[in-house]
């Protein structure tokens, strides 16, 4: 990279500029980077040690908490660490690999939550066969394809950056470093890259939203056809804590991307709510709608 560029370090310009709210920033997102840590890892340790948990749905539960603790350790530590440096610099490798693991563990995530919806379809639609339907081998196959799927796509997409020369500008106009905010810094032709980033945006993102979407069509429609008030109540509550997570994570992140730049703050508000806010929601989403997450964590604590 330092034959191409003309220079080795990006500036991230960050959430502000005054050092009394880069202060409160700081303290701000370092709590809500530990809630999101203590919450996320004891969703994992109960899920492995109540035997209760140990179907389908709560393995993808688990997959879902560990991804989130990848998908904001990639950022957040990086822009806490901004908040107080005056330098605010990345070396563009660094910045190169964190555009990767950005787009690498919100694919996954993307992928995860089409699985996730698909196992809910299954459960309703079936209930008497879900548990061989949806197996072992095929609940660890759908996590590892959705591990690999996303990590190809991003690394297809990492490769053709990392050729690109920057030269035309250092200072990137946000808080962590991704591949949209990277383009417009270089002076080599980023046509390629904008479309390829467009296909994998368009192919990956929007088409597990599609998915999922269809798969709810088909959830509701079956649901509304289960003839007592009790079983629909039952079906609907065990869709809630996924649709919120859904709708949180689609909502923001298509917001962020097809909004029009305009240079402003406030642009960032979604960003860090895909990034930073939804992952720290999420177990506690789960623990407040889900009635066995609830019993499960009353039956650790009195242990």
């Amino acid at each position: 990279m330092g034959n191409h560029s003309m220079f080795s370090e990006f500036i991230l310009l960050g959430l502000s500029s005054n050092p009394q709210i880069q202060a409160l920033l700081f303290v701000l997102f370092l709590v809500i980077y530990l809630l999101t840590l203590i919450g996320n890892m004891v969703m994992l340790l109960m899920i492995r040690a109540d035997s209760n948990l140990h179907t389908p749905m709560y393995f993808f539960l688990g997959q879902l908490s560990f991804l989130d603790l990848c998908h904001s350790s990639v950022t957040v530590p990086k822009m806490l660490e901004n908040l107080l440096s005056r330098s605010k610099t990345i070396f563009v490798e660094e910045c190169l690999a964190q555009s990767f693991f950005v787009f690498a563990t919100g694919g996954t995530e993307a992928c995860l939550l089409a699985v996730m919806a698909c196992d809910r379809y299954v459960a309703i639609r079936s209930p008497l066969l879900y548990s061989q339907v949806m197996s072992n081998q095929l609940c660890i196959r759908l996590v590892w394809g959705s591990w690999g799927l996303a990590f190809v796509d991003a690394l297809i997409n990492i490769l053709l950056a990392v050729n690109l020369d920057f030269c035309k500008d250092k200072t990137i106009p946000h808080f962590s470093c991704e591949l949209s905010s990277l383009f417009p810094l270089s002076c080599s032709d980023t046509s390629n890259n904008f479309a390829l980033l467009l296909c994998s945006s368009v192919l990956h993102f929007f088409g597990t939203f599609v998915f999922i979407f269809f798969s709810y069509i088909r959830i509701v429609s079956t649901i509304m056809s289960i003839s007592s008030t009790s079983g629909r109540s039952k079906a609907f509550s065990t869709c809630s804590s996924h649709l919120t997570i859904v709708i949180l994570f689609y909502s923001s992140g298509f917001l962020s991307y097809l909004l029009p730049n305009s240079g402003s703050s406030m642009e960032m508000i979604f960003p860090l709510q895909y990034s930073v806010v939804t992952p720290m929601l999420n177990p506690l989403i789960y623990s407040l709608q889900n009635k066995e997450v609830r019993a499960a964590m009353r039956r650790i604590l009195r242990k």
